[in-house]
């Protein structure tokens, strides 16, 4: 079933920060009003999840500025989380949240928790400022995901958003042409 135009669930996370002084905790209100990216990954310690936490920690800043907060989560715990970060060089780059799900909400909530696996599975969500999922992505365990797309991706779901009447046709880049749907445009494309 499609969580498109659906609104998250309310939830409740610990999490590590990096820069924080303490563990946080992470509820549907810290992203009333603003624009979140939900990253889940299989687990911590692994193979193709630090590189797509290292790649997405690299676009950070360029998500900053356009008001995205960043969420990576896994089942693993906070603890594990902070460990991985003061362990690996690809993860220490990291400024965002890492959320822990280690009780399942979330990767229920989302419906992408893998049964009998405890892990959940590789899947990016774009939550809009009222808590409505916008987009989302699923693939499997082998197949990474690039940041620089889910910005494209981002940039979107924004500008649609803001324009309602428009549409942003296939490989849409900011400051590029959209579409407005109408009876006359239907097959003229």
């Amino acid at each position: 079933m499609s969580l498109i135009n659906k609104s998250i669930h309310p939830f409740k996370a610990s999490a590590y920060k990096p820069g924080e002084e303490d563990f946080l905790t992470v509820t549907e209100k810290d992203i009333e009003g603003k624009w979140a990216v939900f990253f889940f990954y299989p687990a911590d310690f692994t193979f193709v999840c630090p590189t797509e936490l290292a790649d997405l920690a690299d676009h950070h800043e360029q998500f900053n500025e356009m008001g995205v907060e960043l969420f990576s989560v896994s089942t693993d715990s906070h603890w594990t989380h902070k460990a991985w970060h003061e362990s690996s060089d690809a993860i220490s780059n990291i400024k965002y949240t890492m959320l822990s799900d280690d009780q399942f909400h979330l990767s229920n909530n989302f419906q992408v928790l893998r049964e009998g696996e405890g892990r959940a599975d590789r899947a990016t969500f774009i939550v809009d400022p009222n808590g409505v999922i916008q987009a989302m992505e699923v693939t499997s365990e082998g197949i990474g995901r690039d940041a620089s797309d889910l910005l494209r991706k981002v940039k979107a779901a924004q500008y649609v958003h803001n324009n309602p009447d428009e549409v942003c046709p296939a490989k849409w880049k900011e400051g590029e042409d959209t579409l407005t749907p109408s009876l006359d445009l239907s097959g003229k494309i």
